[in-house]
Formats: structure tokens, C-alpha cells, sequence
């Protein structure tokens, strides 16, 4: 780049020389209209060579945009305040690209991804079928939905609050609650628990099998799986949903319309193939929270995820009835491992809770 900036330079300077020995010699100027057009060809060579950097410029500028990981698109890492602010810069998570975390009108979502996201729960409609229903999704709720706004102070700080028995007597509660952003999932609740896991959620993630109402200030964050899900949120937060999945469903939710937000089938499918390396058939709700943490958050602290000090694995809130992992489709030992290498490198907090 340097040598392209000195051929520019000697570019100029031989050309304005042999300009002005031809004006000089043709015409036969006096000494003071030499001098002004020497002034006039050295104000030229000035604004020739700003054009040229400016284009440079742009160039480079456009070039290195490529290269930024897109975990931090969207958002301006450098407003960060937190104590520990994930970075653009960090190559570990360079890595790690995305697509946009949640569906919007306007997303261009591929039938490529379609035909992976329909094969894990035997999805029997065609792309035509999902594309008309998340049109009708997009009629109803946000089109462009957003987790969250920047916080005032410049740290956007995310708890993401599992449900393993490991926050029985933890004492966690008023630190959750502290959180810019309180995600819990499933069917993890709060009353009688306050203490433990806290009383505030400004988020809820959930699938229409482990569904609850919410209150009129939380999201609800939909985890699609197939296109009947997608159905049962429009129907079941307007005239009722009658339809029948693998177990029963509400066929009614209580949410407030204008915080309802679908995370995207290629999110999805980004978390299986980049962060579990296709292992197990799809990624589990807590897993993918956690990564959606930490493309949306500043500071990401994660709770309730483990077994507890005896080795059971349970949830908070359910007597202990067997002490064994089951993860059914997920692969629920890897994702585990995952998140500890996340807090081994400092990319995430995690608090076991014994």
C-alpha cells in the first residue's frame, strides 16, 4: 500500500513538471504567471492526492468490515462499559460466525435451511406452507424484533437462569435479579423460589411443549422446531389453538403480542454445526440460550446449569427422583463441557451454586 501511495505522489510530481516546462517554453509566460501556476499546480496535486486517499480509504475500510466476526453485527462493542466486555476483536470468538438470531420480515431464510430444520421433529408441509405461516407470524407480532436496547450506563449485563437443582440454597436471587437481562427457559418459575433464582424475567424462553403464561413486561422468545409451533403461537395467543402435537399444549397463552419474538431455524442450525460440531440431533433450549447470550450481551453470567453437589441432575423446583443425565436428542455432556471452556477463557461467569 505504501509503494502504491509513492507511485501516486511521483505520479503528480512529474506530470505538473512537465506541464508547466511546456506552458513556460510554448507561450513564453512572464515570472508571475510562472509563479501562480506553480501555486495552481501544487493546490492540484494537494486535492488529486486527498481523492486518492479518500478511495483508499473506503476501500480498506470496507475490506476490514468483512473480517469483523459477525457474533458482534448489530451491535457497537466499543460503547461497552461492562468490567469485562466480550470484544470484536477477540479471536476466539472470531471463529464463531451467525446469521441473525431471531426471524423478521424482512429475513431471507433459505429452503436449504428449511430442509434441515424440518427433519427434527419429521415436518410433513413444504417451504410454500412454512413461508405462508410466517408471513401470518409477522401480521401479528414485531417484525423486527430486538432482545434488548443498549442500557443507559453503557453495560448491557445478561443473567441466563437454568432450572438444575444446583440453585436450591444458592442464594442467587437478588444477584439475578441485579441483570440488565434476566433469560430463564421452559418451565422454569419464580414464586416460592425468590430467594434462589430471583423474581424478575425479562425474557422467557420456550416451545409450545413447555409453555406458561407471562406477564405483560416479558418476551416471550419461541423456539420453532417445526411449522405446527409456529401455528400454535399465532393461535394460541389470539382464538385458541385445537391442533395436537407429540404431548399435550396450552391452547392458550397469556403475552404481551408486542414482545413476541421467533428465534431464527438458521440460528438453529448455526449453534448445531459451528458451537456442537453436529453432535446430537439439536441443540437444547439452555444451550442455545447461552449462545444467544452472548451474541446479544456485553456480559454474559450463567446459572442453573450442572448437576448439583451430589451429582444429581434435577430441576430446582422437583424432589430428586433420579440422580442419572438424561438428555434425550441433545448432546447434553458436550454442551456442558462447552460452557465450561467458556468460562475457563473468560467469555462468560459461571456460577455452579454450590
Amino acid at each position: 500500500m505504501t509503494a502504491f501511495y509513492v507511485f501516486i505522489l511521483r505520479f503528480m510530481n512529474v506530470n505538473s513538471l512537465i506541464s508547466s516546462h511546456i506552458f513556460v517554453y510554448r507561450f513564453k509566460w512572464n515570472l508571475s504567471d510562472i509563479l501562480l501556476t506553480a501555486q495552481m499546480m501544487s493546490k492540484l496535486r494537494v486535492f488529486i492526492f486527498l481523492i486518492c486517499l479518500t478511495v483508499v480509504s473506503v476501500l480498506l475500510s470496507g475490506h476490514n468490515s468483512s473480517t469483523f466476526p459477525e457474533i458482534f453485527r448489530g451491535q457497537d462493542r466499543s460503547l461497552c462499559t461492562c468490567e469485562t466486555c466480550l470484544s470484536e476483536d477477540d479471536l476466539w470468538l472470531a471463529n464463531n460466525t451467525s446469521v441473525e438470531p431471531f426471524l423478521s420480515a424482512k429475513y431471507n431464510f433459505s429452503e436449504d435451511v428449511f430442509e434441515w430444520w424440518k427433519l427434527l421433529q419429521d415436518e410433513q408441509h413444504n417451504f410454500t406452507t412454512y413461508r405462508k405461516t410466517v408471513k401470518m407470524l409477522f401480521q401479528i407480532f414485531p417484525p423486527n424484533p430486538v432482545l434488548t436496547e443498549r442500557c443507559t450506563d453503557g453495560c448491557r449485563s445478561c443473567a441466563v437462569v437454568g432450572n438444575s437443582g444446583n440453585l436450591r440454597r444458592s442464594h442467587y436471587g437478588p444477584l439475578i435479579d441485579a441483570h440488565d437481562v434476566v433469560i430463564r427457559m421452559n418451565s422454569g418459575h419464580t414464586k416460592g423460589y425468590e430467594a434462589d433464582v430471583g423474581k424478575r424475567t425479562t425474557h422467557h424462553i420456550m416451545y409450545p411443549e413447555s409453555a406458561k403464561d407471562l406477564d405483560n413486561s416479558t418476551h416471550l422468545v419461541l423456539i420453532p422446531f417445526k411449522i405446527l409451533d409456529l401455528e400454535w403461537l399465532i393461535q394460541a395467543s389470539t382464538t385458541g389453538f385445537y391442533g395436537k402435537s407429540y404431548k399435550p399444549v396450552k391452547s392458550n397463552i397469556t403475552v404481551n403480542k408486542d414482545l413476541v419474538m421467533v428465534m431464527n431455524p438458521a440460528f438453529m442450525r448455526y449453534v448445531h454445526d459451528a458451537w456442537l460440531e453436529n453432535e446430537g440431533k439439536y441443540p437444547s433450549t439452555g444451550f442455545m440460550a447461552v449462545i444467544l447470550a452472548l451474541h446479544t450481551c456485553d456480559e454474559v453470567h450463567v446459572f442453573g446449569y450442572g448437576a448439583d453437589e451430589e451429582g444429581n441432575w434435577s430441576h430446582y423446583w422437583d424432589p430428586i427422583q433420579n440422580s442419572d443425565l438424561k438428555t434425550g436428542v441433545h448432546a447434553g455432556t458436550n454442551e456442558y463441557e462447552i460452557i465450561q471452556q467458556l468460562a475457563r477463557k473468560q467469555k462468560l461467569k459461571f456460577y455452579r451454586g454450590w
